[in-house]
């Protein structure tokens, strides 16, 4: 079996802080890029991310050149549905927290172990449960 068709090892998962510190090449993130990368692990985002995190200020070819390097994982029905059985059992709800749990469906459905690096990791501990290790980016100002 090639290197290139190996299932990867586990699954790193950006939030909309992990991929805009991606975009803008913190060192925070490369880091956390670069030892996935080592571990042949497969990094991943939500296409619900994408558009949180996108915006006029946004480096638009940075952004590209980005979400060239990771996979961006469609909000199919199936990652709809289980978004909202998330929201229905953590017991939050709204559209402030839409996203992550698009964000969590997503990564629940990645092959494991699954880390997420998010500047919410209160919000994604609680819709993803103890399914993934939840590692703190921190924000911009913060």
């Amino acid at each position: 079996m090639t290197r290139a068709s190996a299932t990867p090892a586990g699954t790193l998962v950006l939030d909309s802080e992990g991929l805009a510190k991606a975009v803008l090449r913190a060192r925070e993130v490369t880091q956390w890029l670069a030892l996935a990368r080592a571990d042949d692990l497969r990094v991943i985002t939500s296409a619900a991310t994408v558009v949180e995190v996108a915006h006029p200020r946004l480096n638009r070819p940075a952004l590209e050149w980005t979400l060239s390097r990771i996979v961006v994982e469609p909000v199919t029905e199936p990652i709809a549905r289980r978004a909202t059985a998330i929201l229905a059992e953590a017991g939050p709800h709204g559209h402030q927290h839409a996203i992550d749990a698009m964000l969590s469906a997503t990564a629940l459905a990645a092959p494991g172990p699954v880390t997420v690096l998010t500047s919410d990791p209160e919000d994604i501990a609680t819709l993803c449960g103890r399914n993934v290790t939840v590692i703190k980016v921190l924000r911009d100002g913060s």
